[in-house]
């Protein structure tokens, strides 16, 4: 096999075949039969020795990989990122949306056999906003657990503490696993169509097949599910045959992995990786600094040249699917001129930071990182560039570095305020606490009418795009890497690879 390094020029230069390859394996027909059984092994972008099982606190990729083939919500976002039933069949809002009633399948059986009912999703739900457990996050604000009521075995009406017009949209999240009553993190049991085995932080987790699995039954025996901090060990594992399927696949490497037997899954997604500056530590506590940086910013040259052009620019606003973006706001673009003239004004004229990135952040994020500081540098501005590995950029460190990166997947603005805008929100990045934007927020989810609705998120929009602590300098088609000895992944708008639903991949008959 072909080094990384060899693989990369090769894509650079458009080589259309690379000497000493021998024969591979073309892409799979989907219409080719399929085979069940084998060992079904994943390499997942970051981790570390923080790894959890925990369904309603994942942080990496890794992370996030293990949840969704663990557990399950009550709704699914599926692929083309629409609401669909999962463990729950119908979830019906009363008319000012201050309660909503869930239909549970009768059908559904957790990975040590017990039946899930509605007392299952009430457990759940308290442990989701129990800050004891440091889970809490948006449903802590909103689900009002105390006055919740099993209507009977299979159904549950919450009680939320103000009008929440998309409370569907908060239990579609991956972290809104349901569990069992009996739930024990240390013997993690959840209704996925794999159940846990073998569990090592930093390193690898072992499913097995969920026999009793109320949907699709998985195709696979087992799902392995490896941790990789580099791009190239983890590239070479796809093209060595050791892993199956990666995500974050370097995007410049999408035609040469082809000559290898393997193939580029591309999804149009809003994932984004944005710069997060504090907005409560100097020098970013001054929204002129803020504005600065991101005036620094060439975003084609980041689309470009981080990204290999898999993704479309941003205006340091998220949610670009949301019917409510507010796409109508001026684009900011490159002006170092008036970024020298912001930082004068501040008393920065000579700026020094520190930005740190890591490899953790996915495909793209420590390019992204580079090009930032060569184009700060041509405004007279020093960033020094810290490149933490996955351990320390995930770790104690966590949301109070000062002038970071981080990765998000697809969602719409209220979840995603709800996410990491809030003081309460779990993942808060750039300490924003705006008591205007909190006060047009909170109005927001109250309103039932969409229009209405709407207006309010525009102008929760325009306030982030003034002074909050995030630039969002683009989205990136999701480009992951799988052999074509296997079958089964599809585009996801959602999250990485095919939306991480394993449970649909399948071996090629014969491979």
């Amino acid at each position: 096999m072909l080094r990384l390094a060899a693989i990369a020029a090769a894509g650079a230069v458009g080589t259309t075949a690379l000497a000493g390859c021998g024969t591979v394996p073309p892409p799979p027909d989907p219409a080719a039969p399929r085979r069940r059984g084998g060992t079904l092994s994943h390499g997942a972008t970051g981790g570390g020795l923080k790894d959890s099982l925990d369904p309603h606190f994942p942080v990496t990729n890794p992370d996030i990989a293990r949840v969704n083939n663990l557990y399950e919500p009550l709704l699914f976002w599926d692929s083309a990122y629409q609401l669909a039933p999962a463990l729950a069949t119908a979830v019906t809002p009363n008319r000012d949306a201050t309660s909503w009633t869930v239909e549970l399948r009768r059908d559904v059986a957790f990975h040590h056999g017990k039946t899930m009912t509605a007392e299952d999703v009430l457990f759940t739900m308290s442990r989701i906003t129990d800050p004891e457990t440091g889970a809490a996050g948006p449903l802590t604000e909103v689900l009002d657990i105390k006055n919740s009521r099993a209507l009977d075995k299979h159904t549950v009406r919450f009680a939320l503490k103000q009008p929440y017009s998309v409370f569907d949209q908060l239990i579609a999240e991956y972290t809104a696993g349901i569990v069992p009553t009996d739930f024990d993190p240390a013997n993690p049991v959840g209704t996925g169509a794999f159940r846990a085995d073998t569990f090592t932080p930093g390193q690898l987790s072992r499913f097995r097949r969920h026999d009793d699995y109320w949907g699709e039954a998985a195709w696979v025996d087992e799902l392995v599910i490896y941790d990789f901090a580099d791009d190239a060990a983890k590239v070479n594992a796809l093209l060595a045959g050791q892993v199956q399927s990666i995500d974050n696949l370097p995007s410049y490497l999408t035609g040469a992995v082809a000559e290898q037997g393997s193939s580029a899954l591309v999804s149009d997604t809003g994932a984004w990786m944005p710069f997060t500056m504090r907005v409560d530590t100097e020098p970013f506590s001054d929204v002129r600094v803020r504005e600065a940086m991101r005036l620094v910013v060439d975003r084609q040259q980041m689309i470009d040249q981080a990204l290999g052009g898999y993704g479309f620019v941003g205006n340091d606003l998220y949610a670009p699917f949301d019917p409510a973006y507010a796409d109508d706001l001026p684009q900011r673009e490159q002006d170092l001129d008036k970024v020298r003239s912001l930082l004068k004004q501040a008393g920065h004229e000579d700026l020094q930071v520190e930005l740190v990135t890591s490899s953790a952040v996915g495909a793209g994020g420590v390019e992204a990182a580079n090009l930032f500081v060569d184009q700060a540098r041509k405004a007279g501005i020093d960033v020094r560039l810290n490149k933490a590995d996955p351990n320390t950029f995930y770790g104690e460190q966590y949301l109070q570095w000062p002038f970071a990166q981080d990765f998000w997947v697809t969602r719409n603005y209220v979840p995603q305020v709800a996410s990491c805008a809030l003081p309460s929100s779990p993942y808060n990045e750039t300490h924003f606490d705006d008591a205007e934007f909190q006060e047009l927020f909170a109005q927001a989810t109250r309103t039932v009418d969409e229009t209405r609705r709407g207006e309010l998120l525009h102008r929760c929009q325009e306030i982030e795009h003034e002074r909050g602590g995030l630039i969002v300098w683009g989205f990136k088609k999701q480009v992951d890497g799988y052999s074509n000895l296997v079958q089964g992944f599809e585009p996801d708008r959602y999250l990485p690879s095919g939306g991480y639903k394993f449970h649909r991949v399948s071996f090629v008959e014969g491979a």
